[in-house]
Order: C-alpha cells, then structure tokens, then sequence
C-alpha cells in the first residue's frame, strides 16, 4: 500500500527558533562537523544493535526527529524502499545541509530534509513512525517535544526515541567529564548550553510520566549496551572531548582557566584512556542506552 508523504516545508515553520537552537547552530555546528566521523562511525556497533530492530515497515513514511547528518535517515529510507518516504528534521541548518550532500550523493529519492525546531512545531498526524536516535534529550521542555513527535503519527503510528541511559553507565561521556571537573568549577546552571544534556532521560521512570503526559501509550523500554568510538588515537579522542559533551561544556566555559590548565587536563585524560579498549579503528568505551517505544491513540 502506497502512502502520500506528509512532509512539510520551511514555511510551515514558526519565524523564532528556541535559544537552544541557536546555540546548536552558532556554537556547536562547527564542533559536530569536525568530529563527524567519530560521532557517526563511532556508534557504529551501536547503530547495528538498533536499527535494525525498528517496527519499520516497506513502505511507511518516517520522520526522524533530530536527524543530524542524516544517516539515520537514509537507513530508514533503505527500509522504507521506493513506496515509503523519510523526512528528517533538525534545528541545525548545518548539519541538513550535510544530510542533503549525503542523499544527493545515495541517489536517495524517498528522502527530504527539513529544518525545524521539534518543541515548537512538527507536522500532525500522517507518519506511521517517529524516531529520534540521541535527540530527545536535549529538549528544554520534554513535554512539549514528545507532544509534537507522538502527534505526528498517525492513529496507531509508532514512535521510538533512543537515549542514554545513566551516567555511570556511559564512562564514554561521563568519565572525561569527571576527570575536567578535578580541574575546573562545575557551569552554571544560566550558562548558554546545548540543553538539559545527554543523561537528562535516564530515568525510565520519570520518562514514562513525560511520555504519558505527552499522550503516549503503551509505552515499553529496552535497555542496549554497545562499545562506542571515541577517537582513532589518544590524541583525538581528548581533543574530541574538549570539544564536545558534558566534558566540552566545562572546558569551554572554563575560558581562561581551562586554557592555562590545558596541558595538565591533557595528560589526565590521556592516562584515562589509556585505560579502555583498543583496535586497529581506535579507542572503545562502554556505553549503554534505552530503546523507547510507544504509540499512538488508535481512535
């Protein structure tokens, strides 16, 4: 059965986009896109444990909410075949245009990248799937966000996000940071940020109540555990942490400070990783997350 695509353009959009969104796209862009291939190559493992076990059918339109550099976008638009069609959203107009190169290049037809703020505005009921892979946790007002993303489906629709899980559980992001903050204070909570960060829809309990509350039901949680990448050498995997996550966030407000303490917070992080796995890619870490799922109200 044939679907028609229920994509929807920039005029739709609100002219304001959160501050989040700014930040996203005048602070962090340029980070993201420089580690793009640890960001993407790096959950590699990760993405082989995940995607594939979507409830994502030949056929069904997609829209993949926070869609980044739009590879999981074309893997969905490889499931989806010619007869579905995938539309991926972000609020950083860098990294579509990125995601738009790639489709290009895939000859991925079935694929269409908006830029779009997912608290504020997503198109309503036409998908048969939402998804967010790393995205949903950066949402100022969780509420809002998985209100939008569940109203976009359509009666019966299904919608997973992936998060991390607790911050013990992902020395990945979370050991870096413990080793900055040796060093530098802990950011003010008003600091200009990405949002309420990577571990913020670690508690299923608490997450469930957000789901609920957005209108989600039958709503269920699995819980991955996959290495992750976090550098081809040493070198790369602390400058790629000085840049970006929980321990980006303090040596980048650290300012002054954080650059005289440069080389001591260096050689801590080196012997950090020293510690973890290595193959001929480069360094592994432990990481752990949850699939969450749930669906629409069949009525």
């Amino acid at each position: 059965m044939t679907h028609p695509n229920p994509s929807f353009s920039a005029g739709d959009m609100p002219a304001q986009m959160s501050p989040i969104a700014h930040f996203w796209n005048d602070v962090l862009a340029p980070k993201f896109i420089t580690y793009r291939h640890i960001l993407v190559g790096g959950l590699a493992r990760h993405s082989a444990a995940v995607l594939p076990t979507l409830d994502v059918k030949a056929g069904d339109t997609v829209l993949d909410v926070g869609c980044g550099f739009g590879d999981s976008a074309l893997d969905l638009a490889k499931r989806v075949g010619e007869r579905g069609h995938v539309t991926g959203v972000d609020c950083c107009e860098a990294f579509l245009d990125l995601a738009r190169e790639e489709a290009m290049r895939a000859r991925a037809s079935n694929v269409d990248f908006i830029y779009a703020d997912a608290e504020a505005h997503l198109p309503k009921a036409g998908y048969d799937f939402v998804f967010a892979r790393f995205g949903t946790m950066f949402f100022v007002n969780p509420v809002a966000g998985l209100r939008n993303m569940n109203n976009a489906l359509r009666p019966g629709g299904t919608m997973t996000h992936i998060v991390w899980d607790a911050r013990e559980n992902n020395p990945w992001l979370a050991a870096a940071r413990d080793v900055l903050l040796e060093h530098l204070p802990q950011p003010d909570a008003n600091a200009p940020s990405c949002g309420p960060g990577p571990f913020s829809m670690a508690n299923p309990d608490v997450l469930e109540l957000q789901m609920r509350a957005a209108g989600c039901q039958d709503i269920t949680f699995k819980r991955v555990e996959q290495k992750v990448l976090v550098g081809r050498d040493i070198e790369e995997a602390i400058a790629f942490q000085l840049a970006i996550g929980p321990a980006g966030e303090i040596f980048r407000l650290g300012g002054a400070e954080a650059e005289a303490k440069r080389s001591q917070i260096e050689n801590d992080l080196c012997e950090l990783f020293e510690r973890f796995e290595k193959d001929e890619h480069g360094i592994w870490m432990d990481s752990a997350s949850w699939i969450v799922t749930s669906k629409s109200n069949a009525a």
